[in-house]
């Protein structure tokens, strides 16, 4: 069985969004290794005095156990082009620490900054994170993602985002599209211009 991560930002010393995360941590257990033990990651990471300031990814590598948690600092990237790739066997359902299926399609990016995965037609994510389009008036997010990242859970749960069938020709119905994952916040307004995704 592959491993598995879970990535939790923490800024300014504190974790961010943990109920999600535990969330998914349990619940990826519990299906993918029939372990029932609800555990609560905060009890579980350490947070030392030098990650008081600024943001921080959390990395938590585990399969039955935990196996590592690892702390690396934390830039935003610079997103402004997305690349329409096409796969309709991936499958990314649990956030598995190989990638090489995700890596395959990268290759097809050309100039672009990342890609936008579509499957038998639908959109899906980005390779790295969930993506929120911009209507002028309301955020909606495709209910078809690869994984049901913890930042869609939350604006989901929130009413700031809805779930919504959106197939590769809906794309052009919408103004822009936010990226979205766990580092990743709307007010961060990593944002593209919907003729900006090729």
């Amino acid at each position: 069985m592959c491993r598995l991560l879970e990535t939790i930002k923490v800024k300014d010393g504190k974790l961010q969004d943990i109920d999600f995360h535990n969330d998914r941590f349990n619940r990826s257990r519990e299906v993918l290794f029939c372990i029932n033990e609800k555990l609560n990651l905060e009890n579980l990471i350490q947070l030392n005095s030098n990650l008081s300031n600024g943001i921080y990814k959390c990395r938590i590598i585990y399969g039955k156990s935990i196996q590592k948690i690892e702390f690396l600092p934390y830039f935003l990237p610079e997103i402004k082009s997305l690349k329409i790739v096409v796969d309709n066997s991936i499958d990314y359902a649990f956030k598995y620490e190989n990638r090489d299926n995700i890596h395959k399609l990268l290759l097809q990016k050309g100039k672009c900054d990342d890609i936008l995965i579509i499957k038998n037609g639908f959109v899906t994510d980005t390779s790295y994170s969930n993506i929120a389009f911009n209507d002028g008036e309301r955020l909606f997010t495709s209910n078809t993602p690869l994984l049901k990242g913890t930042k869609r859970a939350k604006l989901i749960a929130q009413g700031l985002l809805s779930e919504t069938e959106i197939k590769l020709s809906d794309i052009k119905l919408f103004k822009t599209a936010f990226l979205i994952n766990a580092m990743i916040d709307l007010d961060d307004k990593i944002e593209i211009s919907t003729n900006k995704i090729i």
